[in-house]
């Protein structure tokens, strides 16, 4: 696989949590690092977010797990 995962499902570690989600965007940043932007499952509470919950973060990738590739919801098809 390349390093472009958009509309695909990854697991990685977010700020030492474990986290899933569908890439919205990937970049490749200045050095040459990816870094994926991901949409999550399920949002994140951070302590310095006021209680705010985010639903999008960014993650590099030496931080992702695993890649599932694209996950087709087989409802939404029929």
């Amino acid at each position: 696989m390349g390093w472009n995962k958009d509309g695909n499902t990854i697991k990685a570690v977010y700020l030492d949590r474990p986290i899933t989600g569908v890439v919205l965007n990937s970049r490749v940043k200045y050095g040459g690092q990816v870094q994926y932007q991901v949409k999550l499952d399920e949002p994140v509470y951070l302590p310095w977010s006021a209680g705010e919950p985010r639903d999008i973060v960014l993650v590099d990738e030496n931080d992702v797990i695993a890649d599932f590739g694209i996950m087709i919801d087989l409802e939404e098809n029929l």
